[in-house]
């Protein structure tokens, strides 16, 4: 009863995307995030401030769409579905103007030059009209209409940071409204006081309110152009995929949109246009550049009957080719959905800063003021106060902290893309670099996966050919057309009664006898004597190559002998691990003769033979008591329960759905060498991380201290407001900036 209440829980789980309007922060995916996981029937929510994107996990027969607005725009945030903010992205440029800020900065500048220049510099130049001795109030005045374009073009620091301070979810725009904010209302009451009170003239803070918020809008401005940048793998994804097809319908070429073209309908691509969808070649041939989509620099040969990918590049030469794929089903849709899933979701590294991030602005809060009255109740000094009050605020912006980690994983998961390592979530980066053992399937993934048949030993090779046709024909095994084209037969009709039997081979019955294909244990199974061959079985064996008997009636007639050949860069992959300390363990459903010799060639630490699929997770299992965590990299329907099992799965780009579903990472380029770039890469990443933590952490660490003023109680330096905002701005930017770093670094 248990297991059925589980099974329909399990169907009710959905997993939707939001896009999240109005964050500025750490402390506001924060605030996000608290206020949707609390509501009842959430199992995970992840928000991603870089890209903007919540991504939940829910069961939607106990919350809905509707909650998550109500809770999201009730926290002051907005919120939609994020296939709503796409379809609007043609209507909506996302251009951002740096005029606001070069305006800001402008009559900052003069503001600055009036108010400091007299206490800086003697006798410079100033109107008679604003002299700070002769006509204070003229002076005041002046600034404060010099401050009021940055009060402007920074007013969304006020609109949104002010009613997300009421609302209980105050961020970086609320630090920087509050600190702001103080100085320019205490400003304004000295301005009204000073024709009571001259002397009050030198207690103006108008400068500091508009160097600040210029500081901070240019330091947001370089940080938003930064980060686009770290989107920049995606953006390239979808640059690749062409508007239009030419589709030949009723024999005629007709230019159409991709959207209309249908499954099964022939493409005419010419050389130097792009493959608009995946398709079989028909009819012609040429080469194809798939570097963006499989990091394969060379130009791949493209013949009737291959396939090729949408997105790719038709080199040179015509060709004719069936759609295979439309829509989100073809492989540039595929990578563009790992990319994005990827950066969409956190890796556990991030769980840190996102719990100071929570608690960080209300501290900060605590801070300012504290500190600010503390210095009143010493100092008596009011203006003096406001300083420390400001300096706090703005200086200890989270912005850093909630970039550090999501930065680093857009920038190492495109990386990975652009390379053909396409990785599911950020999760998965981390774990990788923790990863001890790697156990790679055999066939298909470190050989070539196209077996040949090398050695016929019988005494009448034709008949044997003959019934190893009769048994392969129809088969889609690799060993079936091996044998089929060593022959040089076609499939021959005829046989029935075909029995698949997983891990020892094939039966049939051929005028009412059975024809038995496969191992040794096979035959003996079926109560035939396999002595006579078993000398030559084991010669062979020895040498790498499979050996297959068959049989006919009470008949064994011989063996035959085929050849995976290893991928020419397996061996090199199999020393690079070991280089970097990692395990390697190979899995074969070969038997142990031939298993043991591909890993003596491979210098393997260790062989599974005669694996059976049913065996494999188990297996894995295995590996892990022994060495700590591992990774499994696979090809096939079979691999797919150890896939799962292991710590990080891998599919080969060219394997079965099946096995691309159930891996956490896709090597495209089919190269057993991306075993040890996917480390190389989760190491780079997450040393990244690191850093960013640390710079983080530390600035604020070492900031907040001084601008409370801690140096100031041994006569040591006063952080201004001013060289505050300017130290979070860079702070920003330097996290961000070490992050693109990654965009350089080679696998």
């Amino acid at each position: 009863m248990i297991g059925n209440t589980n099974e329909r829980a399990s169907k009710t789980m959905k997993t939707e995307r939001y896009k999240i309007s109005g964050m500025s922060c750490a402390a506001c995916s924060a605030s996000v995030m608290r206020v949707v996981s609390r509501l009842n029937g959430v199992s995970t929510c992840d928000v991603n401030l870089v890209t903007g994107i919540m991504t939940v996990l829910f069961d939607e027969q106990s919350v809905c769409e509707s909650d998550f607005k109500r809770v999201v725009e009730k926290a002051g945030f907005g919120i939609e579905k994020d296939e709503e903010k796409k379809q609007k992205k043609a209507v909506k440029a996302e251009k951002e103007s740096i005029i606001p800020v070069l305006t800001s900065a402008v009559f900052s500048a003069v503001l600055l030059y009036i108010s400091m220049g007299q206490m800086l510099f003697e006798n410079i130049p100033l109107p008679a009209v604003i002299d700070m001795e002769k006509q204070p109030f003229n002076f005041a005045l002046t600034q404060l209409l010099l401050c009021l374009p940055a009060l402007f073009f920074g007013r969304k620091f006020f609109t949104n940071g002010i009613p997300l301070l009421f609302k209980g979810h105050p961020n970086m725009d609320s630090l920087v409204a509050l600190g702001a904010g103080a100085s320019l209302v205490y400003s304004i009451v000295m301005t009204y006081t000073i024709s009571g009170n001259p002397h009050a003239v030198h207690n103006l803070y108008y400068e500091s309110v508009a160097v600040v918020i210029t500081l901070v809008m240019l330091g947001k401005f370089l940080e938003r152009r930064s980060r686009k940048k770290t989107l920049a793998a995606i953006e390239k994804l979808m640059e690749l995929s062409p508007e239009y097809a030419v589709v030949l319908r009723e024999n005629i070429q007709k230019l159409v949109p991709l959207e209309e073209v249908k499954k099964g309908e022939i493409l005419v691509v010419k050389a130097g246009e792009k493959i608009p969808l995946d398709a079989i070649v028909c009819d012609g041939e040429c080469e194809c550049n798939e570097a963006m989509l499989t990091g394969e620099s060379m130009p791949v040969a493209k013949h009737k009957g291959d396939r090729v990918i949408g997105g790719s590049i038709n080199l040179n030469g015509l060709i004719y080719a069936e759609v295979q794929n439309i829509g989100d089903d073809t492989t540039l849709a595929k990578i563009i959905r790992f990319v994005e899933e990827a950066q969409g979701k956190k890796a556990p590294i991030s769980k840190t800063a996102d719990a100071v991030a929570g608690i960080f602005v209300p501290v900060v809060t605590v801070i300012a003021v504290l500190s600010a009255v503390l210095w009143f109740i010493f100092q008596r000094d009011i203006a003096f106060s406001l300083k420390i009050f400001t300096s706090v605020l703005v200086v200890a912006c989270p912005c850093a902290l909630g970039l550090a980690t999501p930065t680093a994983i857009m920038v190492g998961t495109g990386l990975g893309a652009q390379n053909g390592i396409l990785i599911k979530n950020g999760e998965v980066l981390e774990i990788t670099h923790k990863i001890k053992a790697i156990a790679f399937d055999k066939t298909g993934t470190v050989t070539v996966g196209k077996p040949v048949v090398t050695d016929v030993i019988s005494s009448d090779s034709e008949r044997l050919l003959k019934y190893a046709v009769l048994a392969e024909s129809g088969s889609s095994h690799p060993l079936a057309k091996a044998i089929l084209q060593f022959a040089n037969a076609e499939e021959i009709k005829g046989a029935e009664g075909f029995q698949n039997l997983v891990g020892k081979g094939v039966k049939c019955v051929y005028e009412n006898k059975e024809i038995l294909l496969g191992s040794a244990l096979l035959l003996e199974e079926n109560g035939l004597k396999t002595k006579a061959y078993q000398k030559d079985a084991e010669r062979l064996s020895s040498e790498g190559k499979t050996v297959i008997f068959v049989a006919y009636g009470n008949e064994v007639l011989g063996i035959l002998a085929t050849f995976d050949q290893l991928k020419p860069s397996a061996k090199e992959a199999f020393e690079n691990l070991r280089k970097m300390g990692i395990k390697t363990v190979l899995l074969s459903g070969d038997n142990k003769l031939c298993a043991e010799n591909t890993a003596r060639l491979l210098s393997a630490d260790e062989v599974y033979s005669e694996v059976l699929p049913n065996r494999k997770a188990q297996i894995i299992s295995e590996i892990r008591k022994k060495y700590g965590r591992v990774m499994m990299i696979g090809d096939g329907i079979n691999d797919a329960p150890a896939l799962s099992a292991a710590d990080v799965g891998c599919a080969v780009g060219d394997g079965s759905d099946i096995a691309i579903e159930s891996a956490d990472i896709v090597l495209m380029k089919n190269d057993p060498c991306d075993a040890a770039r996917v480390i190389n890469l989760s190491r780079m990443t997450i040393k990244n991380i690191k850093q960013n933590l640390f710079w983080a952490f530390c600035y604020n660490s070492v900031c907040i201290p001084i601008a409370a003023g801690v140096l100031h109680i041994f006569s040591g330096p006063l952080l201004s407001p001013m060289l505050g905002g300017l130290a979070m701005s860079l702070s920003s930017v330097f996290v961000v900036g070490n992050a693109l770093r990654l965009r350089g670094k080679k696998l």
